[in-house]
């Protein structure tokens, strides 16, 4: 598996690696044992870097990773996040960045994984009331406690990005990208090469959409929230659908998949890139995995960038209010 640093630290990190929310929320009825199985076999094709988030399943998500990867810790770069607030029933109640929140979200996430310390500790989303100095500064505590190893924002702008890093250096920042989601080449991108930050793209895969195995609404469970993300409702199901037709064209005359061109494209665009696609499936992580070592030719990707370009994708990529608490 191809590798490359997180950040300026001497952590390799697979450029393929795995995205755990699924396995517990979001994504329909799943099993852990299965979820579990998964997660040992990507391990043992050369995935190592595995991603989570206190708020995925109500810190359900985090128990599952700590339990599949016991015994194997020496062998995986775990990511969790906290800032995202939810009671135990699920509910949200907002996003926190104060620094005692830090710092209790942090005790029950070493908890939950039953480790010593978090590799890559990441603000999930940026509290709009709290400066980011102080979440920072609280986060930086906990590196000189021992508690993480590295930290890491999400969905965060370029702006709030430098003003972070003045604190602390800051090692990944985390946000959606993939060819619907083109947002990162805006200046993110061009910034974390500056500082040396790795760009860490979730939902490479359109949320699966690029993939081409989602051809309906009915493929998707009747609890899956993709049902209530705008691109894959009414009229933009349609427009999106035809634009995956693109990439099946495009995957077919390279001789590969569809997800591994669409992951291809994310890992080619920058040094500093990592992919986590999101999989409960062995068989995806496979075909995944094989997009590590496919490398494109300039004239591939402009074929590529031509058939999307920026903004190519029907709709928003969550419901209105939940927008407003990206590129915070």
């Amino acid at each position: 598996m191809k590798k490359r640093k997180l950040g300026k630290s001497d952590i390799d990190l697979a450029v393929v690696g795995l995205g755990c929310m699924g396995m517990s929320e979001f994504y329909g009825p799943a099993e852990d044992s299965k979820s579990i199985e998964t997660i040992h076999h990507a391990l043992e094709r050369g995935v190592n870097f595995f991603d989570t988030a206190d708020m995925y399943g109500v810190g359900r998500n985090e128990e599952l990773v700590g339990k599949a990867l016991a015994g194997k810790r020496d062998q995986a770069v775990i990511a969790t996040k906290f800032a995202v607030v939810r009671g135990d029933d699920g509910s949200r109640f907002g996003i926190s960045g104060k620094p005692e929140y830090v710092k209790s979200a942090c005790e029950k996430s070493l908890k939950r994984l039953n480790i010593e310390t978090i590799d890559l500790y990441y603000q999930h989303r940026v509290d709009p009331e709290t400066p980011i100095e102080d979440t920072v500064g609280a986060m930086a505590e906990l590196v000189k406690e021992g508690k993480v190893k590295y930290l890491g924002l999400s969905e965060c702008s370029t702006e709030t990005l430098r003003r972070a890093y003045a604190v602390h250096p800051i090692s990944a920042v985390q946000s959606e990208y993939s060819l619907w989601s083109r947002e990162p080449e805006d200046g993110m991108l061009a910034t974390c090469e500056e500082l040396g930050v790795s760009f860490v793209a979730y939902s490479p895969l359109g949320r699966g959409f690029l993939t081409g195995a989602i051809k309906s609404i009915d493929d998707l469970a009747a609890d899956d929230f993709r049902r209530f993300s705008p691109r894959f409702q009414g009229e933009n199901f349609q427009k999106n659908l035809d634009i995956v037709k693109k990439v099946e064209e495009l995957a077919t005359a390279r001789g590969i998949t569809s997800a591994q061109l669409a992951l291809s494209w994310v890992i080619e665009k920058s040094k500093q890139v990592v992919t986590i696609p999101g999989t409960r499936s062995s068989k995806r992580v496979d075909e995944n995995a094989g997009a590590a070592d496919i490398e494109l030719s300039p004239e591939e990707i402009a074929r590529i960038e031509a058939a999307f370009p920026k903004d190519v994708a029907a709709g928003t990529r969550y419901p209105e209010a939940a927008m407003g608490s990206l590129n915070g």
